[in-house]
């Protein structure tokens, strides 16, 4: 197949997107209003044969202090077929377009799973003492079709990002947590959670704790919640503004492509979260609560109504996104594995973020830069 590569219309991109699956919400043409501070462009491959659109990307470019050149960054993109055989095809004529706009460095997060453990296997991990990362595990599913595409990119000049290594924007989690929903009943998914789950879901229902959908009105109060867990877990706060753009630029693109929820009883809210979806592919973004309240157990009982949410819309996957590939006890961010491995779903390994240097000399200026930040 002969491809060829050029600029498309917002509109353009959006219908692509809604032909297929799923794909990532940070590939949705509205994700760049959400970042306000890059410029963006959508980006379309077309079959020279048919004229079709067979693949499509969002780059956002970031400017470097001081001069013309840019950082050009695709979040778990592009949406292109990833396991094509002449995949060189798909990403050269990306690399001139880009170099053309004045990139220095290509920054890209392939959309593709290497490996997933099962949590039954995750829990014997953390059982043995031998066991620190879940690398040390044997994967129940690998890809073999996910290290070709890494070899490939090696020999085209592609550079594996470090594990959070330095990059001008947000760098997406390698390893996360889903939940299958495809063929499965809500029964057997909630059969899988563990012991401590089911009773915290439970215990929740008891004590009265109610799960409720908010609006863009509802933001502050989110942010109230979000602030107190940025305080608690020592991580800076993105501010209110932020969620307010978010809200409005992902439901004007689709009405139902975020949504808020609160857990609450007594009428007090104790826990919030946001829920992104795309396709048959459903997120839990971001997630709040309060210091109080906890022992009537409402973030379980919040997960278990979006679960059930996502289910009711025809979701294939509940994605709870990142995790560490720690499984040491002692490790800070032990316990968010621990809560996510609760719901009986899936560790998944993505392929990580990739940099192509266009030009060595700025793309180590960038290094040192971010480093020294």
């Amino acid at each position: 197949m002969s491809l060829t590569l050029r600029t498309i219309s917002r509109e353009q991109h959006l219908a692509y997107i809604q032909s297929l699956p799923s794909a990532s919400h940070m590939q949705v043409p509205a994700w760049s209003d959400v970042k306000a501070e890059w410029r963006a462009e959508n980006l379309g491959w077309f079959d020279d044969r048919t004229g079709e659109m067979v693949g499509a990307g969002l780059v956002l470019y970031r400017q470097l202090p001081k001069i013309k050149r840019y950082l050009a960054y695709l979040p778990e993109g592009p949406v292109i077929n990833w396991f094509a055989p002449n995949l060189q095809e798909w990403i050269e004529p990306m690399l001139a377009h880009l170099k053309q706009q004045g990139a220095f460095s290509v920054k890209m997060g392939p959309p593709v799973i290497i490996r997933r453990w099962e949590a039954a296997t995750i829990k014997k991990g953390i059982q043995d003492p031998d066991v620190k990362r879940l690398r040390d595990l044997e994967a129940d599913f690998i890809e073999p079709r996910a290290f070709e595409v890494a070899d490939k990119l090696r020999r085209m000049g592609w550079q594996q990002g470090e594990d959070g290594g330095a990059g001008f924007g947000d760098v997406q989690p390698r390893y996360v947590y889903q939940v299958p929903l495809a063929n499965r009943s809500l029964e057997e998914v909630h059969k899988n959670f563990n012991q401590l789950w089911r009773r915290n879901i439970k215990k929740a229902e008891k004590a009265g704790v109610e799960v409720v959908q908010g609006g863009y009105d509802d933001l502050p109060e989110w942010q109230r919640l979000y602030e107190i867990t940025a305080v608690r877990d020592h991580f800076r706060p993105r501010p209110l503004s932020y969620f307010q753009r978010m809200w409005t630029a992902l439901n004007t693109e689709d009405p139902n492509r975020m949504r808020l929820y609160f857990a609450r009883h007594n009428g007090v809210n104790l826990s919030a979260a946001t829920m992104l979806i795309v396709g048959g592919h459903v997120w839990y973004s971001y997630g709040a609560s309060d210091n109080i309240g906890r022992e009537v157990r409402p973030s379980n009982a919040m997960q278990w109504r979006m679960l059930r949410d996502a289910y009711a819309l025809g979701a294939t996957v509940y994605d709870l996104r990142g995790i560490s590939d720690s499984l040491d006890e002692t490790d800070h961010l032990f316990g968010l594995i621990q809560f996510k491995v609760g719901t009986g779903g899936q560790a998944a390994e993505y392929l990580g973020e990739w940099d192509f240097p266009l030009n060595k000399l700025l793309h180590k200026a960038l290094d040192m830069y971010m480093s020294r930040r």
